[in-house]
């Protein structure tokens, strides 16, 4: 049973990673990997010294903090949340309103935004006049574009990211719940004496994991946000990969920055499991 994933991981995940190399070359596609001329560590100097290196990294982390601060915490809050909703069946019924979201791609997630807040009949701009305000043209103003991202990145994935949560929640000894209602605790208290300490190590993992994804975002989302009118604040480095890698044909420049992304995301792992182990928490390995 296991022999469908080790190939997947195999095939798509660990093969294509030779292709790395290209990164310390002037790749030529038909020259190909032998023949093409070495320059070593040329494309990373390119890559440090560049002016767009910081805006790229300026961005990147900005988003990554949005998400880290104001999308993490969402699905911790909406499982405790549920599991302190007694009635099956409106449990399961907001279960699967707050799962849908997931479902959609990125393509109809951002239409929707736009036919919301558009200035030509859009809802919100429409209850914005008709509150005796002026029309925002949210979807080209710069300054909206890190809230907007971060809004529609909590209503896609926060429900989804519940499951995980639920599932530690409901391995929590159940007697412990009994012995503080015994010694009179209210939900709230159990809720943050047992509950939150209880699935802990979930939550500990889980952000260890988010941390390693530090400059990696979703690709799909940033680019459909993206626009003339935001892209100083819209451009990070899977976009910029798009950019130079698939438009304009500079593969080994496009892979050292995926490279650059891989390296920084790995080491950030690294760091963050060495400081959850230092603060007594397992870790995930």
């Amino acid at each position: 049973m296991m022999i469908p994933g080790v190939l997947y991981f195999i095939i798509f995940r660990y093969l294509p990673m030779l292709g790395n190399v290209i990164a310390f070359q002037d790749f030529q596609p038909f020259l190909g990997f032998s023949g093409s001329p070495w320059v070593g560590l040329k494309h990373f100097h390119r890559l440090f010294t560049e002016d767009t290196f910081l805006v790229l990294l300026r961005n990147t982390l900005m988003l990554f903090v949005y998400g880290f601060v104001f999308a993490f915490p969402i699905p911790i809050l909406l499982a405790l949340m549920l599991n302190e909703v007694r009635k099956q069946l409106f449990k399961r019924f907001i279960q699967t309103v707050i799962y849908l979201p997931h479902f959609l791609s990125w393509v109809v997630v951002v239409s929707l935004s736009y036919l919301m807040l558009t200035t030509e009949g859009g809802i919100v701009n429409n209850l914005l006049v008709s509150l005796g305000g002026n029309k925002i043209n949210f979807m080209l103003d710069a300054a909206w574009f890190r809230p907007l991202y971060t809004i529609q990145s909590i209503w896609h994935d926060a429900g989804w990211g519940t499951i995980i949560y639920l599932a530690a929640i409901a391995g929590v000894d159940t007697s412990l719940y009994e012995a503080a209602e015994i010694d009179g605790a209210s939900r709230l208290r159990q809720v943050w004496h047992i509950t939150l300490p209880g699935i802990r190590n979930v939550v500990v993992i889980l952000l260890i994991l988010k941390v390693g994804d530090i400059m990696d975002l979703s690709f799909d989302h940033v680019f459909l946000m993206s626009n003339a009118m935001n892209r100083g604040v819209a451009d990070v480095f899977d976009t910029y990969i798009y950019s130079i890698g698939v438009l304009g044909g500079q593969f080994s420049y496009s892979t050292t920055v995926g490279l650059f992304k891989s390296v920084a995301g790995l080491i950030m792992v690294f760091l963050a499991n060495r400081l959850a182990k230092k603060l007594g928490e397992e870790g995930i390995w």
